[in-house]
């Protein structure tokens, strides 16, 4: 990558939203890999597991928006900050309170959902610092941070199956909290930010035939990456009686390969 890219923008910016994507996007993703074992202790159905898995992403897609309006009005900074200190009080609750319940569990997917809103902050947060050529590669980097699957897939069943699964959720506040504080000492909105738009700006968006086909493309592709990964602990489960955590270690060498994709395809967009 050429030194001018580097010099172009923010460094520091751009590693602090590197990080909180990748935190970010390990604890959306918590629940798939502790699914196996949150459905044996809770006695769920695999319909039942399947939406408490679902529960987070499909939270996430609605939650971008909200998120995104944020970043607009107040700031993407100002907006991360919320959204990571909304998450974290969910998960401290969750470990201090535990889940007992189907209706607890799908609640606090909801609340890890914002989580995933995270792309409506790290992006532009990255991106806005950097010129219109290099913006692409500057998403890129800060979309690696979908690394995060192969962290919660990796280190989620193990240390469930030593600890238990709910303190899985008090280990994960130790990241995340470090991540805030280094977050707000490094992340810095960039000077000239675009103006906020009204919401007629919003929905004329909505009224451009491409944006309706960007949408189907990324839901088909990214959906699917997300969906998948998030699927395929039960799945290895189920059909070949894996144990959680082996199950845990084939998912993350199967999802491993799209974090490395980010900054080739941001460097591709580009060109």
């Amino acid at each position: 990558m050429k030194s001018s890219f580097w010099k172009s923008g923010h460094t520091p910016t751009l590693f602090a939203a590197f990080l909180y994507f990748d935190l970010s996007f390990m604890v959306w993703y918590l629940l798939g890999p502790l699914a196996v074992q949150i459905a044996a202790d809770l006695h769920l159905t695999t319909q039942q597991r399947g939406l408490v898995v679902a529960t987070p992403i499909l939270a996430g897609a609605v939650l971008r928006f909200l998120m995104g309006m944020l970043a607009d009005k107040l700031s993407p900074k100002t907006a991360g900050l919320i959204g990571q200190v909304i998450v974290i009080a969910a998960l401290f609750g969750a470990w201090k309170l535990g889940i007992h319940s189907y209706e607890q569990a799908l609640l606090l997917g909801l609340f890890l959902g914002m989580a995933g809103a995270s792309f409506a902050v790290a992006l532009p947060l990255a991106s806005q610092w950097y010129p219109a050529e290099h913006q692409g590669k500057a998403m890129g980097i800060a979309g690696a941070g979908n690394s995060g699957t192969v962290f919660a897939a990796l280190l989620a069943p193990v240390l469930a199956a030593a600890f238990g699964w709910s303190n899985v959720f008090g280990f994960a506040l130790i990241p995340l909290i470090i991540t805030l504080i280094v977050f707000a000492w490094l992340a810095r909105n960039a000077p000239e930010r675009p103006k906020a738009k009204s919401m007629a700006d919003y929905f004329k968006a909505l009224g451009d035939r491409d944006s309706w086909w960007f949408m189907f493309f990324y839901s088909v592709t990214f959906g699917g990456f997300i969906g998948l990964a998030s699927a395929l602990p039960g799945y290895f489960n189920d059909q070949y009686g894996l144990s959680p955590v082996t199950a845990g270690y084939y998912t993350a060498a199967c999802v491993f390969g799209g974090s490395l994709m980010r900054p080739l395809g941001g460097a591709l967009a580009d060109r």
